[in-house]
């Protein structure tokens, strides 16, 4: 390592969540992420709760309108989103879509080397699903 170059250990992605455990539920059960855990305050409030795909966690976060950490919204614009590679698209696709989630687009082969589909969380927040089909072109 270089004077100028930072040692990293992770890179967590955090969403904000408006509804923290239907948030939870729809991961774990729609798109198949493992539950790492949901938190609560004494009074029974969700106030955290964390999800995994492989070893890569994700943090769902309550919304804070103070600090601008607000989800999208369904129909709302996003300023990024999730990626995540599973063995076979297609089959994870027919899964999500038979759950009745908000398909962006079908499975498609892409010049980048993947076979992806986008979809919608309840949040609003974007995920493509994808399988490396080759090197990109």
């Amino acid at each position: 390592m270089t004077n100028n170059q930072v040692e990293f250990a992770d890179v967590i992605p955090l969403l904000a969540c408006a509804d923290i455990a239907a948030e939870h539920d729809f991961l774990v059960s729609v798109l198949g992420l493992a539950s790492a855990g949901i938190e609560r305050a004494p009074d029974g409030t969700v106030v955290h709760a964390e999800v995994r795909a492989g070893e890569r966690r994700v943090w769902l976060h309550r919304k804070d309108d103070a600090t601008g950490l607000i989800p999208p919204g369904p129909e709302g614009p996003s300023g990024g989103g999730i990626v995540i590679h599973v063995a076979n698209v297609d089959l994870h696709y027919a899964r999500v879509r038979a759950a009745g989630a908000g398909i962006l687009y079908e499975p498609v082969d892409q010049d980048y080397g993947q076979r992806e589909y986008g979809v919608r969380d309840p949040e609003g927040h974007q995920w493509w699903i994808a399988t490396p089909i080759s090197a990109p072109a």
